[in-house]
């Protein structure tokens, strides 16, 4: 019998090094992914509403679904998407929302613990484990089974209480949660102890913590991703790239225009 994405995905999570998870934000950059060699992909919410020229959180739930099918369309690999808070507010519809996400084709998704409210950002433990409980009881239901990853949003709004969000990341498990993340997690001792805490494959956020991928396979991280950085990065040689151009009349920009070439293949 042929593997399946989400069979693929989650055997990834237990290769005994970690599943480098690289973040595309539309199909050209998912097909150029795959070209460099990487196994898996996961959408970046950050990335996708820069496309869109609008911040994190500000897509719809119809635009996200257009987005991952075209992603998931693009490329032979596994796609794990980014949906946020879930983009439902009772448990029935969020439950629909992830049934959905396994009709597309995904191999997996995300659900996260914020509430869009920057007065409190961060749900209160029990009903942020009951939407974990319901999106991965939809999850589950499927043929095979979708990786659903919970994630802990308190160090993205500087809530830096560690014990909170191992307990959340605990609750996200035992609300069935097959890998686990808490983004913005700034260091190796604190990274151990989420690790140590949890029974499930936990992702880190390559950067905060300045950790090479061969230190974080040391500590025991399953898996590392980018999140919105390569999408800002390609943004960013373009800004620098015009800033030349406006400025002192020159195109710096041919190397990394033909790295483009080459790596996209057109």
């Amino acid at each position: 019998m042929t593997e399946t994405r989400a069979e693929r995905f989650r055997a990834l999570h237990h290769g005994g090094t970690p599943l480098l998870l690289p973040n595309p934000w539309d199909s050209d950059s998912a097909r150029m992914f795959e070209r460099l060699g990487f196994t898996a992909l996961a959408t970046t919410s950050s990335g996708h509403a820069l496309t869109l020229g609008r911040a994190d959180g500000e897509v719809s739930r119809d635009e996200l679904f257009d987005h991952v099918a075209r992603i998931v369309a693009a490329t032979a690999l596994p796609v794990s998407a980014d949906f946020e808070n879930g983009f439902a507010q009772d448990a029935a519809d969020l439950a629909d929302v992830y049934r959905q996400a396994v009709a597309t084709g995904l191999a997996g998704a995300s659900i996260e613990d914020s509430t869009g409210d920057d007065d409190h950002p961060v749900r209160e433990l029990a009903e942020a484990a009951d939407r974990v409980r319901a999106a991965a009881e939809a999850a589950h239901a499927a043929d095979p089974a979708f990786v659903l990853t919970g994630r802990a949003e308190n160090h993205l709004h500087g809530r830096t209480d560690l014990a909170d969000t191992i307990a959340r990341l605990q609750a996200y498990q035992e609300a069935g949660a097959d890998v686990l993340y808490a983004p913005g997690l700034s260091g190796a001792a604190d990274i151990r102890s989420v690790i140590a805490s949890v029974d499930r494959p936990v992702n880190v956020l390559f950067g905060p913590a300045r950790l090479t991928v061969s230190e974080l396979a040391d500590l025991g991280v399953a898996r590392i991703s980018i999140g919105g950085s390569f999408a800002f990065a390609a943004f960013g040689a373009a800004a620098r790239a015009a800033r030349a151009f406006l400025e002192s009349g020159v195109n710096d920009a041919g190397d990394l225009a033909r790295a483009g070439h080459e790596a996209t293949g057109f």
